[in-house]
C-alpha cells in the first residue's frame, strides 16, 4: 500500500513526493486532468502521506504512507467518494425541511481531512461549504500532522469562489488545499495565481490496454481496446467501463444512424425508440444512447477526414466505414446539431421516443 499503487503519471507523482519530502508542499495545489485520471485518488494519497503515523520512505528516500495506521485507515474510509456522498445526501434527506435547507454536503472520516464535493442538486460548491473550511482551517490539527481540504470539482458559486480567495491569501502553515479540476480555466484567475498547478496527463491507449489485461482478464482484446480508447487516457474511466451497457446503447445508436442514412422503412427504428420511456431510468438510458451516438458520429468524421487512427469504436470498424462512406461533413454536422437538440429536449421533459424518431427522420438522406 502506498504511492506505488498509483498507475501512470510517474513524474507528476514523484514531484508531489519530492515536495512532501522537502517539506515544501504548497499551501494550495490545483490538480488537473481528465475525468477518471486519478485526481481524487492521488489527493487522498497525499492526505494519508501528510498524516501517516509511521511515515515510511521508499528505497529512494521519498515519503510514502503505510495504509495501516489509525490515520491512514480513517482517511481511507473516504476513498469511495461516491458512496460517502450518497450517505451524506441520504442523511440530509432525513432532516427536517428547515434543517435540510441549511445543511451542505461534506465528507469527513478523519477530523483533519475535509472533502468538499459539489452540493446537489445544482452540483456547485456553495458558500456555506467554504464557511465550514474557514471555520476550521486556522485550528491546528488534532489527530494528524496536517489539515487537508480536498475540493473534488472546480464548479464554484461566485460567492463561494470569492470566499475561498480570502483563505488562499493567508493560509495557515499547517493546512493544504487541494483543488481538483478537469479544466483549470473554470477557476478564477485570482485563485489560479495563488496555487501551484500539477497536471495528470492522459495515458496512451496501449498502456491502458496493458493495465486492463491484468485488471479485466475476462474481457476480450477487442473489449479492452474499446474501453482504452473511449477512456480518453483516463485509467479510472477505463477500469470502471461497463462494456455490456455501452454496447447495448451503441447498438441502439447504430439503428438510429442506419435508419437516417438508408431512409425508407423505419420499423427497426420504431421498435428501438419505443423502449425509451419516461422516468429516471428512461432518462439515464437516453443519456447513454446520446453519448454512444456522439461517439459514433465522431468516429465517422475521423473516417471521412481520412484519420482512421483516431477511431475509438475499433471493434465495429467495418460497419463504421460503410456508414461513413454514405455521408459527408455537412450531414455529420447536421446530425450532431440535431443530437444536441434531443439532449436539450430531455431537460424540457420532451417525449423521448418521439424525440429520437424526429432525430432520425430530420437528418434522413433522400
Amino acid at each position: 500500500m502506498g504511492f506505488s499503487d498509483f498507475y501512470g503519471n510517474a513524474e507528476s507523482v514523484r514531484r508531489l513526493r519530492e515536495m512532501l519530502g522537502r517539506d515544501r508542499f504548497p499551501h494550495a495545489l490545483i490538480l488537473s486532468g481528465p475525468r477518471g485520471a486519478g485526481k481524487y485518488t492521488l489527493a487522498q494519497m497525499v492526505a494519508k502521506a501528510m498524516n501517516c503515523l509511521e511515515k515510511p520512505r521508499d528505497a529512494e528516500g521519498l515519503p510514502d504512507f503505510c495504509g495501516r495506521c489509525a490515520n491512514c485507515i480513517r482517511i481511507a474510509q473516504a476513498d469511495d467518494l461516491e458512496a460517502r456522498c450518497a450517505e451524506a445526501v441520504e442523511a440530509r434527506e432525513g432532516l427536517r425541511d428547515t434543517d435540510k435547507k441549511e445543511t451542505r454536503i461534506l465528507v469527513q472520516t478523519h477530523p483533519d481531512v475535509l472533502i468538499i464535493p459539489p452540493d446537489p442538486p445544482q452540483m456547485l460548491i456553495k458558500v456555506d461549504q467554504i464557511r465550514r473550511v474557514i471555520a476550521t482551517i486556522y485550528y491546528r490539527p488534532g489527530e494528524g500532522h496536517h489539515r487537508v481540504y480536498i475540493f473534488t470539482q472546480s464548479a464554484f458559486m461566485k460567492e463561494a469562489a470569492n470566499s475561498l480567495l480570502k483563505v488562499l491569501e493567508e493560509p495557515p502553515e499547517f493546512a493544504t488545499l487541494l483543488l481538483l479540476t478537469e479544466n483549470p480555466g473554470q477557476l478564477l484567475a485570482t485563485i489560479r495565481s495563488r496555487c501551484i498547478t500539477l497536471t495528470l496527463a492522459a495515458l496512451p491507449s496501449e498502456e491502458i490496454e496493458r493495465d486492463l489485461a491484468a485488471q479485466r482478464p475476462q474481457w476480450s482484446p477487442k473489449q479492452r481496446a474499446l474501453a482504452a480508447r473511449l477512456a480518453e487516457g483516463a485509467i479510472g474511466r477505463a477500469r470502471s467501463f461497463d462494456v455490456e451497457t455501452y454496447s447495448a446503447a451503441r447498438a441502439d445508436a447504430l439503428v438510429l444512424l442506419r435508419s437516417a442514412i438508408s431512409g425508407g422503412d423505419h420499423s427497426a427504428l420504431f421498435k428501438v425508440t419505443e423502449t425509451y420511456r419516461a422516468g429516471a431510468e428512461g432518462q439515464e438510458k437516453t443519456q447513454r444512447l446520446i453519448r454512444a451516438a456522439y461517439s459514433l458520429l465522431q468516429d465517422m468524421m475521423f473516417l471521412t477526414s481520412r484519420t482512421p487512427d483516431l477511431v475509438r469504436n475499433t471493434d465495429i470498424s467495418a460497419e463504421l466505414k460503410s456508414l461513413a462512406s454514405a455521408v459527408d461533413f455537412s450531414w455529420l454536422a447536421a446530425a450532431s446539431e440535431r443530437l444536441g437538440e434531443v439532449e436539450s429536449g430531455m431537460r424540457r421533459n420532451l417525449l423521448r421516443s418521439l424525440s429520437l424518431d424526429a432525430f432520425a427522420t430530420a437528418i434522413e438522406k433522400g
